[in-house]
């Protein structure tokens, strides 16, 4: 685990690792990190745990992001990342085939789009049966950094919104 933490990983809002650790991400698994942003912390940190065996999508709509998560894979020697331009908004734009992935990741991007649930049927096209889908957003509360709180997303709409795409 210690090499793991070679790789920048953002834990100063949230830790990556440690998350994933959590969700029990092992070797040879296929993960899909819809909305990667530009430092992919979570798509970095995935590629190591799931080896070389495993897959991790960086899926981003913003371009340069890509650019810079692609460069920090080649800078760690991240060589199962595949970065995938795709606007999640648009089902199926990831071109990422249904039901081969076991893992999905959104994380913080709810606050950036009223098509949530455009992106919820996404991860729910792409998950396999027995997937599961991790979702992180900043709190609807009141903070020193982060997104302005009308924009923010309680976790109650988007556990309705997830069980309204068939999660």
């Amino acid at each position: 685990m210690e090499e793991y933490k070679k790789i920048p990983g953002g834990k100063e809002v949230i830790d990556s690792l440690k998350l994933l650790g959590r969700l029990g991400i092992e070797e040879k698994m296929q993960v899909a990190d819809l909305g990667c942003g530009r430092r992919g912390y979570f798509s970095l940190q995935a590629a190591k745990l799931v080896g070389d065996l495993g897959r991790v999508y960086a899926v981003d709509v913003v371009q340069s992001a890509l650019e810079n998560v692609q460069s920090m894979a080649n800078l760690f020697g991240v060589n199962n990342l595949k970065v995938i331009w795709a606007n999640l908004e648009i089902l199926g734009a990831t071109k990422i085939p249904d039901q081969s992935i076991d893992l999905a990741l959104i994380n913080n991007v709810f606050f950036q789009t009223d098509k949530d649930d455009l992106i919820l049927k996404e991860a729910a096209r792409i998950l396999k049966a027995n997937g599961e889908l991790l979702v992180t957003e900043w709190k609807k509360t009141k903070t020193l950094f982060g997104p302005p709180l009308e924009k923010r997303v309680s976790s109650e709409e988007i556990k309705n919104n997830a069980k309204n795409c068939g999660l």
